[in-house]
Formats: C-alpha cells, structure tokens, sequence
C-alpha cells in the first residue's frame, strides 16, 4: 500500500468551500480500485492550511483516479481556493492498524 500526503495553504474565506470539494473527491474515490482511505486534516493552530492523507492499493490506482475527468474538474475548484501550489508526498505503507 502506498499514502499520499498533500499540503496546501488555502485562500481566506475560502476553507467551507474547498473542504466540501474535498469531500465530495472523497466520495468519488469510494468506488475507485485500489482505494483504501482518505483523511482530510487541519492543523489546530493553523485553520488556513489543509492536510490530505490518502492510502491506496499502488500509486498506480492513484494516477488513474487523478486522469478521471470529473476528478480534474474537482481540481480546478481546488486550484482556486488555494493560495500556494500543494505539496504532495509519498509513502510506503509499512504498518496498518486500525481499530475494530
């Protein structure tokens, strides 16, 4: 399994609009191979900035989700909201645990 992590800092006022894009990527995802999961997180001390953590079967599962078209529109509506370009990371998935 492989997580993707991905960082960005969002325009004022513009934080309720891009986490229900978010979301709705989310949902979207749901039915995708190799999807696993998927956080959206903010920093306490920081309510501007956004946290993505997905986790996928294989990067390739990811890549095929992000050339979907209705994933690049949602990527539009996101590009918008944000500040500064995103930064994105990969990690190998060496352990999982979960609760339940």
């Amino acid at each position: 399994m492989m997580t993707v992590v991905t960082t960005t800092r969002l325009r004022p006022g513009g934080e309720s609009e891009w986490d229900a894009a978010v979301r709705a990527r989310f949902e979207s995802a749901h039915d995708r191979s190799g999807w696993v999961s998927g956080q959206l997180l903010t920093p306490a001390d920081d309510p501007r900035t956004r946290v993505l953590v997905g986790t996928w079967q294989s990067r390739a599962d990811w890549e095929a989700w992000h050339s979907d078209p209705a994933f690049l529109e949602q990527r539009s509506t996101l590009e918008r909201l944000e500040e500064e370009p995103s930064r994105t990371e990969w990690f190998e998935v060496v352990a999982d645990a979960r609760r339940g």
